[in-house]
């Protein structure tokens, strides 16, 4: 499973990155790209997705984005895999507010997202991206 989570999430690089859209090749954002992987690995989304803002509501200090996970995502704290999803906070005390997925551990991690100026790319789980994971969680097994 995890090889298809990350096989699917390489399909997608170098697509833009277009706030609330989940195309690969003609936009997406963070979520999107993980809505995309989901479509192709088991068909259907599982929720409809509100409109939402690019600020996740940081403001009001909801958590849409870890419920979300917790939803329909198995949380995990065992040894980082490749294909598992990376759910960030950008900063300290900040809501959870992006996603990636691990595409490669060991001696030079890497994570593949969409980031805002600069599209699906895979970059090295630096250090500054590392601390910033607030939790992990892996695709449900296929039924």
């Amino acid at each position: 499973m995890n090889d298809a989570v990350v096989t699917e999430a390489r399909r997608w690089l170098g697509t833009p990155y277009l706030h609330q859209a989940s195309v690969a090749g003609v936009g997406c954002d963070c979520l999107g790209l993980l809505r995309g992987i989901w479509r192709a690995l088991y068909g259907a989304e599982p929720e409809v997705i509100p409109a939402y803002t690019s600020d996740w509501s940081e403001p009001q200090g909801d958590e849409q984005l870890y419920r979300a996970a917790m939803r329909h995502l198995r949380r995990t704290d065992g040894a980082w895999q490749e294909g598992q999803v990376l759910l960030f906070r950008m900063r300290r005390g900040a809501v959870a507010k992006h996603l990636g997925v691990l595409s490669a551990t060991g001696p030079a991690p890497s994570f593949i997202h969409a980031y805002s100026g600069h599209g699906v790319v895979e970059s090295p789980l630096s250090e500054p991206w590392r601390r910033r994971v607030s939790a992990r969680f892996e695709f449900p097994l296929k039924g």
